[in-house]
C-alpha cells in the first residue's frame, strides 16, 4: 500500500475560486502536499490522461471539460492515502456525497465534480508520473 495519492482540482472549481478552500480541506484532512502545480491541459493531454475512458460515451465531453480551463495537480501524502482521500472527496455525484466532503461542498454535478482522486495505488503512481518529474516531488 502506498502512502501517496494524486489529485486534480478541476476547471469548474478553479474557475469558481474554490481552489484555496479545497486545498485547505486536504490539509485539514491530514494530507501533506508533496508536489503541486497550476497548469492547463491541452485537449491532447486530457485525452491521454483519460485514455482509460476512451470507449465510454462521456469521453469527448470529459476531454473538452478537462481542457477548458486551468487545473491544480497535486501529489498528497498520508497513511492510507488513496482510500482516505476518496473518503474526503465524497461520491462522484455531489447529491450522494456525505456531508463534510469536498464534493458535497464544492461540486455542482456528476460532470462538474470539483476534484479528481486516484482510485488505486497503481493509478496514483501513473497519474502522478503524468504531471510531475522526480525533481518536482518532495
Amino acid at each position: 500500500m502506498s502512502n501517496r495519492t494524486f489529485t486534480m482540482v478541476k476547471p469548474d472549481a478553479t474557475s469558481k475560486g474554490y481552489t484555496g478552500g479545497i486545498i485547505d480541506m486536504m490539509i485539514k484532512g491530514g494530507f501533506s502536499i508533496k508536489a503541486m502545480k497550476w497548469t492547463k491541459l491541452t485537449p491532447e493531454q486530457a485525452g491521454e490522461f483519460y485514455a482509460v475512458h476512451k470507449e465510454r460515451p462521456f469521453y469527448g465531453e470529459l476531454v473538452e471539460f478537462m481542457s477548458s480551463g486551468p487545473i491544480v495537480a497535486a501529489i498528497l501524502e498520508k497513511e492510507n492515502a488513496v482510500e482516505d482521500f476518496r473518503n474526503l472527496i465524497g461520491a462522484t455525484n455531489p447529491a450522494n456525497a456525505a456531508e463534510g466532503t469536498i464534493r458535497k461542498k464544492y461540486a455542482a454535478s456528476i460532470g462538474e465534480n470539483a476534484v479528481h482522486g486516484s482510485d488505486s495505488d497503481e493509478n496514483a503512481q501513473i497519474e502522478g508520473d503524468f504531471f510531475f518529474s522526480k525533481l518536482e516531488r518532495f
